[in-house]
């Protein structure tokens, strides 16, 4: 069993940082979203991901998205070029370009956007080699 202390936190320190997410409890949750599909002879592949993926994009633009990356770059790596559309749309929306963003400390990135995971199994045998890049 967990049980978690909302933590006691000075005021005047909150309204200096200003960050929603001091003291928001808990970062993790053990509750996971869960959806059920039958499989069809279309389906090609399956998508894992934090929430922080859904913030920025419909279940249809994530589908969307990989359907395109994967034609045009068959060798390519789908869920690395997920997480940089989100950084693009996370830039775009905090009024920055691409490079200004990936320039604020990974600590201070979190203003902008959640901290997000993505992986896309194949249900077709493809492996794709991540580009093993860390943004």
């Amino acid at each position: 069993m967990y049980v978690f202390v909302q933590p006691k936190w000075n005021d005047a320190l909150l309204e200096m940082f200003r960050n929603e997410y001091i003291g928001t409890a808990p970062y993790i949750s053990c509750s996971p979203s869960l959806r059920h599909h039958k499989l069809c002879p279309r389906d090609q592949f399956l998508v894992l991901s934090s929430d922080g993926l859904y913030q920025y994009f419909s279940n249809q633009e994530v589908v969307s998205h990989v359907e395109s990356f994967m034609e045009k770059f068959p060798d390519g790596d789908p869920a690395q070029h997920l997480i940089e559309e989100l950084l693009v749309r996370a830039a775009k929306k905090a009024g920055m370009d691409l490079h200004e963003l990936l320039d604020i400390p990974q600590g201070d990135r979190r203003k902008y956007h959640d901290d997000v995971t993505v992986m896309v199994v194949s249900l077709e045998g493809r492996i794709w080699k991540s580009s093993g890049k860390y943004l």
